[in-house]
């Protein structure tokens, strides 16, 4: 069975920096060596649509079901060094938010994830690269099977877009996702990326906020 763009698999996988320690995976006995308590959790994604690394998209592209270890150099990964991305940031941006600075720390800045490199009087030099740029890296993947079945497909597709899970259902052609008031417009916002992905048209359906909780 060959794999073609926009197939769904799913897939063990651990990540390597060349050389070095592992910095990722979703197989029990290499992710406890990140963190002993983590739980590893399958890993489903479509081939060619961003969802997961694009240099291991694209040579996943045409392959068979089955294991390899794919070599990838870092404008292939997690991208070069940028030196721009190392910035001077004033120490009154982490008091404001009670936070102490000190080498070494890593911080989240508007989404964008930062390590500090050193602290000196009123300054901060910050680093905003990726902890991974411009390191080749090697995975090793075990691709486990093609993933036919439609309502597998859509939740990994809303667990990777939301990071939740959310309830839904399909009618012929039309996928409906239930959310709360808040957040349709939001959902609504990748009407295209579920056409594109899934070929299914998005109706978004309100429900009532659950209730809170009685302090």
């Amino acid at each position: 069975m060959i794999l073609q763009k926009k197939d769904f698999v799913e897939i063990e996988f651990t990540g390597k920096i060349k050389g070095g320690e592992i910095f990722d995976s979703n197989i029990k006995k290499d992710l406890e060596k990140l963190n002993p308590n983590a739980n590893p959790k399958p890993l489903i994604f479509s081939l060619g649509e961003g969802m997961f690394l694009k240099g291991i998209d694209d040579f996943l592209m045409d392959k068979e079901i089955g294991k390899y270890i794919i070599e990838l150099s870092p404008e292939k990964a997690f991208g070069p060094r940028v030196k721009e991305f190392v910035q001077m940031v004033p120490i009154k941006l982490f008091q404001g938010q009670n936070i102490r600075p000190v080498p070494g720390a890593v911080f989240n800045f508007d989404g964008r994830i930062a390590k500090v490199l050193s602290v000196s009087g009123g300054r901060v030099m910050v680093d905003f690269n990726n902890p991974l740029a411009g390191k080749d890296v090697i995975y090793e993947i075990n691709v486990l099977r093609k993933v036919d079945d439609l309502n597998e497909k859509i939740k990994s597709f809303i667990d990777f877009l939301f990071r939740r899970e959310l309830k839904f259902s399909v009618q012929n052609k039309k996928l409906i996702i239930e959310v709360e008031k808040n957040l349709t417009q939001f959902i609504e916002m990748f009407k295209d990326k579920f056409k594109d992905v899934l070929d299914l048209e998005l109706e978004v359906k309100e429900i009532e906020n659950p209730p809170k909780e009685a302090q």
